[in-house]
């Protein structure tokens, strides 16, 4: 299999002389005026390493060495080599291929389903890398969080050229890559996170709506479509300026009801806001949004629910002086009243 070859050419790396050849063997030349090493003048594939499953010559990988010589240099000093067929021991130069750190990853169907499990989708995340920056990941996973906006645009383009590549083989009775466009693009709705991952602790009645840095305490909401999924300084002031009259606020997609904004106000000292919604059956509520301070997420209390809108007005009023720390036990009383 050595000399199954149609193609031989040489290339420097790390002050190495190769020979490589288009089947993946590498021949490490024995350099001027020094004596002869073990793994000079020998064609080879490469040896098995106990500690990754590359194939190497003397701890140097060979399918760097292979993509050098046919690809030429990485473009970049966070290009990594990617084997297209996921076998890191086929080192042939047709399925060897230079990617960023961040392209490669998403090949991987575990660090892709962490993606998603944190930020939603994979769109979600190269639109907005920042997000993963308020989750506590495993030390394998925080370079995520040097991801740039450029780098990941720049992902994004790659890929969806790649997925959209006439080259590509159409799949039997589908559009051409619809599978492999959905599966890396599509605009999913945002999965809940549990809530200890989102570093909130065991408190009862405290869980994740399916929107993005929105958490609710005994509140039959899970969605909150005004709150932003990228923020400019200030993060509680970015959701306020959402909070326009007559926009709906919340909503249930299990009820079907839903509450639309009638007044806001933040409370700048209590970092918080405190909002009187109208419910699509003519019922009212006031509801107060905390800001939480571990880990930037928003906390929705149902404070109040009166029938009648001078009762509601009154009670709105009077929530501007109620201390945050009180959001808890009104929310309580409203559900077990």
């Amino acid at each position: 299999m050595l000399n199954d070859f149609k193609v031989e050419t040489i290339v420097r790396y790390r002050d190495e002389t190769y020979r490589v050849r288009d089947n993946g063997a590498i021949y490490r030349e024995k350099k001027a005026e020094k004596r002869k090493r073990p793994l000079d003048c020998i064609w080879t594939f490469g040896k098995e390493n106990r500690t990754h499953p590359y194939l190497t010559i003397s701890n140097e990988r060979v399918h760097r060495i292979v993509a050098m010589a046919f690809h030429g240099p990485p473009p970049t000093e966070k290009h990594v080599v990617d084997h297209i067929d996921t076998n890191c021991r086929n080192n042939r130069p047709d399925n060897l291929r230079w990617l960023t750190r961040l392209e490669n990853s998403l090949k991987n169907p575990i660090t892709k389903a962490k993606i998603e499990y944190l930020c939603g989708s994979i769109d979600a995340f190269l639109e907005n890398p920042s997000i993963i920056n308020s989750f506590e990941l495993s030390p394998s996973y925080t370079w995520m969080r040097s991801v740039t906006p450029e780098e990941a645009k720049n992902c994004k383009d790659r890929m969806n050229l790649r997925v959209f590549s006439p080259t590509t083989k159409k799949r039997t009775g589908s559009k051409p890559n619809s599978i492999n466009y959905r599966r890396f693009y599509e605009n999913k709705i945002f999965k809940p996170l549990n809530k200890f991952d989102a570093g909130f602790g065991r408190e009862p009645g405290l869980d994740i709506s399916k929107t993005l840095w929105c958490a609710t305490y005994m509140f039959d909401v899970n969605y909150f479509p005004l709150c932003p999924d990228t923020f400019n300084g200030d993060r509680l002031n970015s959701y306020f300026e959402k909070l326009s009259k007559g926009k709906i606020f919340c909503y249930s997609s299990y009820s079907g009801s839903s509450y639309k904004v009638h007044e806001s106000r933040m409370r700048i000292i209590e970092e918080s806001i405190i909002l009187l919604c109208k419910k699509s059956d003519g019922m009212f509520l006031v509801v107060g949004v905390e800001l939480n301070k571990k880990n930037n997420w928003f906390i929705h209390y149902p404070l109040s629910s009166p029938e009648l809108f001078e009762r509601a007005q009154k009670t709105y009023s009077k929530m501007h002086n109620v201390p945050v720390k009180e959001f808890y036990n009104l929310a309580y009383k409203v559900v077990y009243k």
